[in-house]
């Protein structure tokens, strides 16, 4: 079969922080992502988010490293000095679009500075129009898990509304300098972790002593949602286009089984764990569902008739999200497995890598039309891939046949959905080049369809190879055939 949409924009995903590496050169600052170490899983299938690597006693061990532990995403992928190697790796697998994201400490490494660093901005101008020199549309991230740490430490993170303004500077100050190049913007990378943990963008708890962790998430969220919208009002203003959206951690679920108690712990679930995020997006207003939440966990959040405002008139030109597995809801769970930012359900007819992610291309049709259906507003998946343990073979390559089936059958499930009338525009598949993950800080969870010679401690040489999957996409987008 062939895929329909002539016009869709296929390519690839990467994170500064952990694609990039030269954490401190040229100015730059830390973030909490380069403050925490790698440390060896004992059970990779069982292995949620751990918070407690973020508290703040523990990311303050990072700065003098008396330990001498090992901090991944400091070197990354070494991108930073390698980027026309990347890009043109990108060109030749004939992708359509980069979606990267801009470092916020290599721009204003404290927060406050009334200048922004040349130096950073000179490297994503240099990065920037290479990609347009080599044909690539290009989506940028404002912010992908890395407020600078200097504003945790003198501001308290994001639960201080003076940052709010400082991301909008910083914003202006991109939509300025990069307005006329960047195709695609995205305020923030899946703002809805930091309603599961703030410690992520620099706001830690233990700064607020007597503040429920409850309201230190929910206020940290509703400060970035203000955020958010202020800035899609800031860049329909400047650049008087409709091409900004918000990406979200998408957790598809499904009821066990038909049980009506199950299927009414779904749908709670359902409320909570999705919809509340994308509705704030593109409605711009708390729904009842979440104001009732706030009710039992005594959540008073910190806001006036302004900001409220702000958030209903400034909603999102498009929807976007990272879409990796399904899982289950029960009343009573019959057992949990890996996911990303957290375990989700068993699902007995679905199988799993060896992180115990669940794969599930029908649910990313699903998902397509669930939000379709929701919110009529064009749909970016802006994230999307399998996490696999590699090694090269004597060739110099990898033949990761489960990927091209991943791809092949994920491709079939977005085809179904323009079939189904969803307005779904693009796909970018995460970790295109292979980076740290964001999680487990392991180099050797890989997603790429290009090998980096790193191993987990960042032994080895750094260089690319190409892997069988490369081949597959670069034919298929010659083709389009599935």
């Amino acid at each position: 079969m062939k895929f329909t949409k002539k016009d869709f924009l296929w390519g690839g995903a990467t994170a500064a922080n952990q694609f990039e590496g030269e954490f401190n050169k040229d100015g730059k600052s830390l973030n909490v992502a380069e403050m925490v170490p790698y440390v060896k899983l004992q059970d990779r299938a069982s292995m949620p988010l751990d918070i407690s690597a973020f508290s703040k006693k523990n990311l303050e061990k990072s700065i003098e490293n008396k330990e001498g532990l090992h901090y991944p995403k400091r070197i990354g992928s070494n991108h930073y000095n390698r980027y026309k190697e990347d890009i043109d790796l990108l060109a030749e697998a004939k992708m359509d679009i980069y979606r990267m994201s801009i470092s916020w400490g290599r721009i204003y490494p404290n927060g406050d500075e009334s200048k922004p660093n040349e130096k950073g901005l000179e490297f994503y101008r240099n990065l920037l129009n290479y990609c347009k020199q080599k044909g690539l549309k290009v989506m940028v991230t404002l912010h992908h898990f890395d407020t600078p740490y200097p504003i945790g430490v003198k501001y308290g993170g994001w639960m201080n509304k003076e940052v709010i303004n400082m991301f909008v500077k910083y914003a202006k100050t991109l939509f300025t300098e990069f307005g006329n190049i960047v195709d695609f913007w995205l305020p923030f990378n899946e703002i809805n972790v930091s309603c599961f943990a703030p410690m992520m963008s620099a706001t830690f708890p233990e700064d607020y002593p007597g503040v429920s962790y409850d309201q230190l998430r929910f206020q940290t969220l509703h400060n970035q949602l203000i955020a958010q919208a202020k800035v899609v009002q800031l860049g329909h203003e400047m650049l008087k286009k409709k091409n900004i959206g918000c990406m979200i951690a998408n957790m598809t679920t499904y009821p066990l089984d038909c049980n009506p108690v199950n299927i009414i712990e779904w749908q709670k679930s359902e409320q909570v764990s999705r919809y509340f995020f994308f509705d704030m997006v593109a409605k711009g207003e708390y729904p009842t569902y979440i104001i009732k939440l706030f009710e039992k966990l005594n959540v008073k959040l910190d806001t006036n008739p302004e900001e409220m405002n702000i958030l209903k008139n400034n909603t999102v030109d498009f929807l976007s999200f990272s879409y990796y597995m399904t899982g289950t809801v029960a009343k009573k769970e019959e057992g949990k497995t890996g996911g990303n930012l957290m375990a989700m359900g068993k699902n007995p007819f679905l199988k799993a890598n060896e992180w115990g992610w669940q794969i599930d291309p029908q649910g990313l049709r699903y998902t397509l039309n669930d939000l379709w259906n929701r919110y009529h507003l064009p749909i970016f998946i802006s994230e999307n891939g399998i996490g696999h343990d590699e090694k090269l073979n004597d060739k110099k390559t990898v033949d990761d046949d489960y990927r091209i089936d991943y791809m092949h059958q994920h491709f079939i499930a977005i085809n179904d959905a323009l079939e189904d009338g969803v307005d779904v525009f693009g796909y970018t598949m995460w970790g295109v080049i292979d980076l740290v993950s964001a999680g487990t800080s392991e180099m050797s969870k890989r997603y790429g369809l290009v090998y980096v010679d790193y191993d987990d401690y960042h032994n080895g040489t750094g260089d690319r190879f190409k892997k069988k999957s490369f081949n597959w996409f670069k034919n298929f987008k010659e083709t389009f055939e599935l």
